[in-house]
């Protein structure tokens, strides 16, 4: 499966508003488990099962939790079952369809 998902604190009591240290700490964990991913500048994307996926953002968010009184949490999953690979295969058949047309 293909979780993207958008984490962010709330009431971080910063003036500039900024989250970028709480995104940072989320980003640390999903990088540091070892599943493929990748962050955009709206979304982190994760590939694994559902029990390795979901550890790994529940970890995230309890990490941006530090950083204020609420957080914020959005997924988007592609549940295909029986394929891997597919953060890197989808782009692939994206570009092959491009540039068939």
């Amino acid at each position: 499966m293909l979780v993207a998902f958008s984490v962010a604190p709330s009431g971080t009591g910063r003036v500039d508003g900024s989250v970028h240290d709480a995104v940072a700490a989320a980003v640390r964990i999903v990088r540091e488990s070892g599943l493929p991913n990748h962050t955009d500048s709206m979304f982190t994307t994760i590939e694994g099962d559902w029990p390795e996926v979901f550890e790994v953002i529940r970890r995230a968010t309890e990490a941006v939790g530090e950083y204020g009184s609420r957080v914020s949490l959005v997924l988007k999953a592609d549940i295909r079952p029986g394929f891997s690979g597919e953060m890197t295969g989808k782009i692939e058949r994206l570009e092959q369809a491009l540039g068939e047309s």
